[in-house]
């Protein structure tokens, strides 16, 4: 089954709770695939847009195991899925993304300990399970520093920047309720992300690299097509080829990293799933992380991604909506993408906008003149 090679009207199976579910769902009928997603929400985007929809908790292994059986291939979308539910799943059905690298990417300190693995650059850390340890730790490491919960689920919940001794106290509220992180502050000039996509025999296509910038610790925007120092290119690249052959993983996957102003590289997460940095090659390259994750699955050959023209993704909050009626019906070069049920998404996300055109200081400039978005210093702590 492992090497089975996928036709339309075969049956793609998806799992996770993402606005991710309905683009790869909408991709996938496309392409001519069936589709069965499984949800623990009937109103689910993606399960209104598949062929059939399944309902049932992580812990219902009944329908787990129904859903798999149904599915010639499986994928999840989202990081957030508990791994011990993908190695269940894999006793049924193809999966090709597996449990490992989710298991890696999902707990901070198998992460670091896998890039120490590799000598690749990581902030200097220490593993933390007491307030004692934190003041050791500190004193080795120095401020400014931040301390972290091993587990990734927990978002930014429990983490604190520590830029003085008092702040160290202030951990203790939260101290005991498991195992943490304290890492060094790397004082970074840009963010930049590489998508790449490995198909089953190993190989690695990569996406154009993207900046990413943010507010209020969370996406805000991600720009293609502007320049990065060769130099910085291609050691992202490198490393991010050398952590995709390294990981039990198959399909689209995102590596972000560290810029330091003096050009040192430094790794900041591993995402072995779609992520949001990737919607803006919908039109700034030449095919669609959806597609490429689509065709390493059902093993289609890999074209090479290329960059088409600039574009800038913006992330739409339900507060923009107002002021952008004045831009509906202006801009020839915005592009909307509305989730169906905004209901579902946190933070107010609604969507996003992709502005594209022949450079990409332009794009920018236009955006910042519709004063919707006010220009703010992009968040150093994310």
């Amino acid at each position: 089954m492992a090497d089975e090679i996928l036709f339309p009207g075969d049956t793609l199976g998806i799992i996770g709770e993402s606005p991710n579910g309905i683009m790869l769902a909408e991709t996938a009928k496309k392409m001519g695939f069936k589709v069965i997603a499984y949800s623990s929400n009937e109103a689910s985007p993606t399960v209104q847009e598949a062929d059939l929809g399944i309902i049932g908790s992580y812990q219902d292994r009944v329908k787990l195991q129904d859903f798999a059986e149904r599915c010639a291939v499986v994928t999840y979308v989202s990081d957030r899925i508990p791994a011990d539910v993908v190695g269940f799943l894999q006793r049924f059905t193809n999966l090709p993304q597996g449990k490992e690298a989710l298991e890696i990417a999902q707990d901070r300190l198998l992460e670091r300990a896998f890039l120490e693995q590799l000598n690749i650059n990581i902030a200097p850390y220490a593993t933390i399970v007491s307030l004692d340890d934190v003041y050791q730790a500190v004193s080795s490491i120095g401020y400014p520093c931040i301390i972290k919960p091993i587990q990734k689920e927990f978002g930014h919940r429990y983490q604190q920047l520590i830029t003085k001794q008092s702040d160290v106290a202030r951990c203790a509220d939260f101290i005991d309720r498991g195992t943490f992180v304290l890492e060094a502050w790397i004082p970074f000039k840009h963010e930049i992300s590489a998508l790449v996509v490995k198909d089953g025999a190993g190989n690695v296509q990569p996406f154009p690299l993207v900046e990413n910038h943010y507010r209020q610790r969370r996406l805000f925007e991600t720009t293609v097509g502007g320049e990065i120092d060769a130099a910085v290119e291609a050691e992202i690249n490198k490393l991010a080829g050398e952590i995709a052959q390294n990981l039990h993983y198959v399909g689209v996957l995102e590596i972000a990293f560290f810029i330091t102003e003096s050009g040192a590289v430094y790794v900041k997460k591993i995402v072995p799933a779609l992520h949001a940095t990737g919607y803006v090659f919908d039109r700034g390259a030449n095919v669609s992380m959806f597609e490429q994750h689509i065709k390493s699955l059902v093993k289609m050959p890999l074209g090479p991604v290329e960059l088409l023209q600039p574009t800038i993704m913006v992330k739409l909050q339900s507060a923009d909506l107002e002021a952008l009626r004045t831009q509906w019906v202006l801009k020839t070069n915005w592009h909307y993408h509305f989730y169906r049920y905004p209901k579902m998404v946190q933070s107010q996300t609604v969507g996003y906008l992709l502005v594209s055109g022949s450079n990409l200081s332009d794009l920018q400039q236009q955006i910042d003149a519709t004063g919707i978005w006010q220009a703010e210093e992009s968040d150093k702590n994310n």
